[in-house]
């Protein structure tokens, strides 16, 4: 019968967990230990060797807490008292070995639950542990003075600690930049010029700041990547687009001779001679504005060409007409630049270029309907154009 009863009794075991192994290190006591007078013992030799270890206070309250609830004689309970003790290292080791430690208790007590006794922050890091193997019904934190905020604020300085060196996107700035400051005043101490490194700090640092503020460095790696995985487009397309960027700077340039054209004696006169200046510039820009409209449509003309596109034929008129422009681009300043002798090549030049365009749209027209076989892969627009 009193067998009966000692298996129905609940059995709680009041667990000490000191993480960092501090029982160890300073007291060279191994754990696991069970029953009252080895903690007993063992917190009185940690308390010796270091009156300030918290690990000894949450010791003596574990012994504390084991008394009070041997002395409510409660004959449905057996309570034991243990202490596990972890690693110096802590982390994953530390761990390990309290959760072998529990193992071991649990063989010689095998308790229903257990009251958890820890000193703060960091042992408490091993509840999901226990509580994975046994019930923790209660949890008591012993805070000798302000351990509790020491010891928090240091986990939490080291782990941004490590943050810093281990990560390299805050390494680069928190380590890299003093590293390199360092090193400009070492190499500036060595060859005798220390007065200047006030200015080189002050300078490498406004650049620093400016590429990270305005973004040069992002935009720096974007373009290292498109020109690493940059890939030319056809033969086709790189013809039309370098024969557009010619055509422009021809064009720039043009304007840039029409307006050196002018003599400086029709500029200082203003707007009174406004139409001797407008033919002056007429004149100087007319032959590289020209140029440059031919040059673009020219390889555009070579891409469809290649496409095998009836837009080629309107394209070809397009740059007879504006080759043609040309000359009525003169003829219109030397009428403004001399009113009186200019009326015959204006009109001449205007006849001519009409004649020009229908001309070349009876042209297009006649190798379109010839040469319409060589046109299959724009049948469409082939079509649209024979309707046009």
């Amino acid at each position: 019968m009193k067998e009966k009863e000692e298996k129905e009794s609940k059995r709680i075991l009041v667990l000490c967990v000191d993480r960092d192994g501090d029982l160890e290190a300073k007291a060279g006591i191994k754990t696991p230990l069970l029953g009252r007078e080895a903690n007993l013992d063992a917190a009185v030799a940690l308390a010796l060797k270091d009156p300030e270890e918290p690990d000894a206070n949450a010791m003596f309250e574990a012994i504390r807490v084991y008394d009070k609830l041997k002395t409510e004689n409660n004959p449905a309970e057996t309570f034991e008292i243990a202490t596990l003790s972890g690693s110096e290292l802590g982390g994953v080791g530390a761990d390990r070995k309290i959760v072998a430690g529990l193992t071991e208790l649990l063989a010689s007590f095998s308790a229903g639950e257990v009251i958890l006794v820890t000193d703060g922050y960091s042992d408490e890091a091993v509840l999901p542990l226990i509580q994975s193997r046994v019930p923790v019904s209660s949890v008591r934190r012993i805070v000798v003075k302000h351990s509790e905020s020491i010891e928090e604020t240091a986990a939490l300085f080291s782990r941004y600690i490590r943050v810093v060196i281990n990560n390299p996107r805050y390494s680069r700035v928190a380590l890299g930049l003093p590293g390199l400051l360092i090193l400009i005043l070492g190499i500036f101490s060595y060859f005798g010029f220390v007065q200047y490194y006030l200015f080189t700090l002050v300078l490498v640092l406004s650049v620093i700041l400016l590429v990270k503020g305005f973004g040069i460095d992002r935009a720096a790696r974007g373009f290292y990547k498109w020109v690493r995985e940059y890939s030319p487009p056809p033969l086709r397309v790189q013809i039309s687009n370098y024969s557009l960027v010619a055509g422009s700077l021809s064009i720039v340039l043009g304007v840039y001779l029409g307006w050196t054209s002018i003599p400086q004696n029709e500029l200082s006169a203003g707007l009174t001679n406004f139409a001797r200046i407008v033919g002056f510039f007429i004149g100087g820009a007319a032959t590289l504005v020209v140029v440059g409209l031919c040059v673009p449509l020219s390889g555009r003309a070579i891409r469809w060409y290649i496409e095998h596109d009836a837009r080629l034929l309107r394209n070809a008129a397009l740059i007879v007409i504006v080759g043609w422009s040309r000359e009525v681009m003169n003829a219109t300043s030397e009428l403004l630049i001399t009113p009186k002798i200019g009326y015959e090549r204006v009109t001449f030049s205007i006849i001519v270029g009409i004649l020009i365009g229908i001309a070349s749209v009876l042209i297009i027209f006649a190798v379109h309907r010839s040469k319409r076989a060589f046109f299959r892969e724009t049948e469409e627009e082939a079509k649209e154009f024979g309707v046009s």
